[in-house]
C-alpha cells in the first residue's frame, strides 16, 4: 500500500491568491486522488494536480473562504 511519508499542512493565503498543498508518499508517482468533503476534484481553471516523483501537489488557483 502506499502511505504518506509527509502529510498535509495548513497553507495560509489571500483570498484571489493561490495556494499550493503538497504531500510526500511512499511510492512514486503512484496515482494521487485529490478530494474536498467527499467529493474528488478535477482538473480545471480553479484545480491543477502535480506529481513529481514521490511528492503529490494541488494548486487552488483564485482561492475563496469557501475552500478552507
Amino acid at each position: 500500500p502506499v502511505l504518506f511519508k509527509e502529510e498535509l499542512k495548513n497553507v495560509e493565503t489571500k483570498e484571489g491568491g493561490t495556494a499550493v498543498l503538497h504531500c510526500e508518499i511512499s511510492k512514486a508517482d503512484a496515482p494521487v486522488e485529490w478530494r474536498k468533503g467527499g467529493k474528488v476534484l478535477e482538473p480545471s481553471t480553479k484545480y491543477e494536480m502535480k506529481v513529481k516523483g514521490s511528492v503529490a501537489e494541488l494548486i487552488i488557483h483564485g482561492v475563496e473562504p469557501g475552500d478552507s
